[in-house]
């Protein structure tokens, strides 16, 4: 008998309770009160268990459908998951919208886009992985990752597409016990050389050959921002960061702002790119996601 219980049986009963009665739950569910209490003893006669106790003018839960309410709430609930699922995709909505992002996009907007984006797309898995230079592309050419949020891109493989998102301030830094940290006026690039600059590596083969950024052939190089961050706080050497993870330290004196003669007067900025097959654009919520990572607000 169990095999014969209904999805709307379920309904009504969580409907009969949340209503008080069956005369409420009939009108909630656009039918005949009759319909209803026939549903109800259905499911009763169904289960073998007395859900409401009727001697009353209303009625009441028994201690056994206190017990399968939760279930049936449970049931109901995944059935309404399952039909908003199946219609966003019947829509072209993702099943799921898979990222991989540049280390030195800001986390803060990525924060708001996502806080955003859970309860515009709640039934959308949203997965996200961080890489560095080459390793951002990879996962978007071997159909990973639907799109990349992408930094240095200057020889991007022709089957990409890529759009403009924002521009990061990049500052060159050291701990003010560095000797670089000790000048005065602007640093000659010479000087550089004397000192080992921390550096970013790539992870894939995709830059294999070429530098970004380097200006001495003394370099230590590291796959993770945080690790660089905390080697340049502890005098291990100088090199580049984006200006939102160390504005605090700038402001505290942690790390000192270096005056480099070859870097734009103007401040170094890095443009960075949504990125992904032109054969294979992202589908709604992707874009939506794009837009958010285009306009989010740094809070700086």
């Amino acid at each position: 008998m169990l095999d014969q219980l209904t999805l709307d049986q379920l309904r009504t009963f969580v409907a009969a309770v949340d209503t008080g009665s069956f005369s409420a739950a009939a009108r909630k569910l656009g039918r005949a009160q009759s319909l209803v209490s026939q549903s109800l003893a259905n499911l009763e006669t169904q289960s073998g268990i007395k859900l409401f106790d009727r001697s009353n003018r209303y009625p009441v839960l028994t201690e056994a459908g206190r017990v399968l309410l939760a279930h049936a709430r449970a049931t109901v609930a995944a059935a309404e998951t399952f039909k908003a699922q199946a219609r966003d995709l019947a829509g072209g909505l993702e099943a799921e919208v898979s990222i991989v992002l540049d280390v030195l996009f800001p986390f803060q907007v990525l924060t708001q886009a996502v806080a955003a984006f859970q309860p515009t797309f709640p039934s959308t898995p949203l997965r996200i992985q961080v890489e560095t230079l080459g390793a951002v592309i990879a996962p978007v050419l071997d159909g990973r990752c639907a799109f990349a949020v992408a930094g240095a891109t200057p020889l991007l493989p022709p089957e990409l597409a890529r759009e403009p998102l924002r521009q990061i301030e990049l500052v060159m830094v050291a701990s003010p016990a560095h000797p670089l940290a000790r000048r005065t006026g602007t640093i000659p690039t010479a000087d550089l050389a004397e000192h080992v600059q921390l550096v970013l590596t790539d992870r894939s083969e995709l830059t294999k050959g070429r530098e970004f950024g380097v200006f001495s052939p003394r370099t230590w190089r590291l796959a993770d921002l945080g690790a660089k961050h905390a080697f340049l706080r502890s005098g291990l050497g100088w090199g580049g960061m984006p200006l939102e993870v160390v504005a605090d330290d700038l402001a505290v004196g942690h790390l000192v702002r270096l005056d480099i003669a070859a870097l734009p007067k103007g401040g170094l900025f890095l443009p960075m790119w949504a990125v992904y097959p032109m054969e294979r654009p992202p589908g709604p919520a992707g874009r939506w996601l794009i837009a958010q990572l285009r306009c989010g607000d740094t809070g700086q």
